[in-house]
């Protein structure tokens, strides 16, 4: 299976990084092939709203998203999303990528998916936003979701070490 996994942190080694780590470990383990798109380190564009894509692309905008990730969403099998919790919903490097996927909606949909984020806080409420955002999406873009993990309590990388949360992302990508 060939799998997409985007990345919205700007902490290279941060925490929702070692959830992202530890799928691919676990997914390559399987003899996955995954492609990476670290967003925060790539020079990427909102969506302008313009139509001239028609849902179908090509996006009049030349950056990373449609130079070096759209084709790999297209020909993937699945999308895995992967974020800190800004604001109670996805980093806004990850959003930008999820609303250029309008370039492309036709063809990125009916993919397997999946959604790995962190959080600092451990409220019961933390994640309600995101995971309502993730099931529309879900919804909307008709993907067959794989797997959630929703690391609460690790706002640093040693917090969340020494929790079971790398050990889920670990089996969760040997699962798909």
């Amino acid at each position: 299976m060939k799998i997409v996994v985007v990345t919205g942190s700007p902490h290279k080694a941060g925490t929702s990084a070692l959830l992202a780590d530890k799928f691919i470990e676990g997914a390559e383990s399987k003899g996955h092939k995954v492609f990476r798109f670290n967003a925060a380190f790539e020079d990427i564009h909102p969506c302008r709203g313009c139509d001239a894509c028609g849902m179908n692309g090509p996006c009049v905008q030349k950056d990373a998203i449609e130079e070096k990730l759209i084709q790999k969403l297209v020909d993937c099998d699945m999308i895995v999303l992967v974020t800190p919790l800004y604001y109670f919903g996805f980093s806004a490097q990850l959003k930008t990528v999820i609303d250029r996927f309008y370039s492309r909606t036709g063809s990125i949909h009916k993919k397997k998916s999946a959604l790995l984020a962190t959080a600092w806080n451990n409220d019961s409420w933390t994640m309600t936003a995101l995971k309502a955002h993730y099931t529309r999406l879900c919804q909307y873009m008709e993907w067959q979701d794989q797997g959630q993990i929703y690391a609460t309590g690790c706002g640093y990388r040693s917090a969340i070490e020494g929790t079971e949360f790398p050990v889920q992302a670990l089996e969760l990508g040997k699962k798909v």
